[in-house]
């Protein structure tokens, strides 16, 4: 439940245009939420999810180590 509010609060916020998504709390709020729905996916076997909150997972992890690296550091 708490991957859900996570990834719904990032998403919702962006389209309200609170958060912009080339921001690290907006990457991270994806990489911690996808990563507990990825969890729970495994726990109960749902392939399909494991594939989906997997992709969801390395995606935002991908996004959040090129902010991280960016030239101006700071976003």
């Amino acid at each position: 439940m708490v991957g859900a509010i996570l990834i719904l609060a990032a998403f919702a916020a962006q389209q309200f245009q609170r958060l912009a998504a080339e921001t690290k709390t907006y990457q991270m709020l994806n990489l911690i939420g996808g990563f507990c729905l990825l969890i729970a996916a495994i726990q109960a076997r749902l392939y399909g999810f494991i594939l989906l909150e997997g992709s969801w997972t390395v995606v935002s992890a991908w996004g959040v180590w090129r902010l991280a690296h960016s030239k101006s550091g700071v976003r």
